[in-house]
């Protein structure tokens, strides 16, 4: 599946939020190329001959090849940290809320796989402005999830001897599905994060 077809429910177009059109036409070609090929063995000439677009246009909406690779970084970063805020701040149970939030971000893993992989796996290859401002918005997820997990031990819910780790531990399992989602696997992106809630809970001690 190519980032152009990767559609989760709700979006009518990937990319949407990028305008014009050739900006976004750029960024699909790009997450795809990188996907395909990593950041550094891509060339701007392959993201711009990928939109049917010559090299020169792609300046015109990017500066360097750097600056795609922090947009699209910026804009996945940015989802991740929403799915896992809404459920966090969401009414319910220290286990409901945190069911939701792996069910979520791995569902959105499945669905945007190929634009997942390169979100969460080309991180050393922005600048250090940028990877900077990347690893700030991990650190946000990670609190977002790490909330969750002490709530539901300082509620009797969860028991975990090392709060921080399995923080890291559960943000890693979710993620790590971006690498190995097929669409032509048994399971679909909702099951595979039903599966993976489950797991989670039962790595807290919820007993059910």
């Amino acid at each position: 599946m190519s980032a152009a077809e990767e559609t989760p429910g709700g979006e009518d177009m990937p990319w949407g939020e990028v305008t014009p059109e050739a900006a976004r036409r750029l960024l699909v070609a790009a997450v795809e190329a990188f996907a395909e090929r990593g950041y550094h063995a891509t060339t701007t000439r392959d993201i711009a001959g990928r939109a049917g677009m010559s090299p020169a246009a792609l300046y015109i909406h990017y500066k360097t090849k750097e600056e795609l690779l922090h947009r699209i970084s910026r804009i996945g970063h940015d989802k991740a940290l929403e799915i896992l805020r809404a459920a966090a701040d969401r009414d319910g149970t220290a286990a409901e809320r945190l069911a939701d939030a792996v069910h979520s971000f791995v569902r959105w893993h499945a669905e945007r796989h190929t634009t997942a992989r390169v979100v969460q796996y080309e991180l050393d290859a922005l600048g250090p402005e940028h990877r900077a401002e990347i690893v700030e918005l991990r650190k946000q997820s990670d609190g977002a999830v790490r909330r969750i997990i002490d709530e539901g031990v300082a509620a009797g819910e969860f028991v975990v001897p090392d709060v921080p780790g399995t923080t890291v531990a559960v943000l890693s399992l979710c993620i790590d599905v971006s690498r190995w989602f097929n669409t032509q696997g048994r399971r679909s992106p909702d099951e595979v994060g039903a599966l993976y809630a489950d797991l989670v809970l039962r790595m807290v001690g919820v007993q059910k």
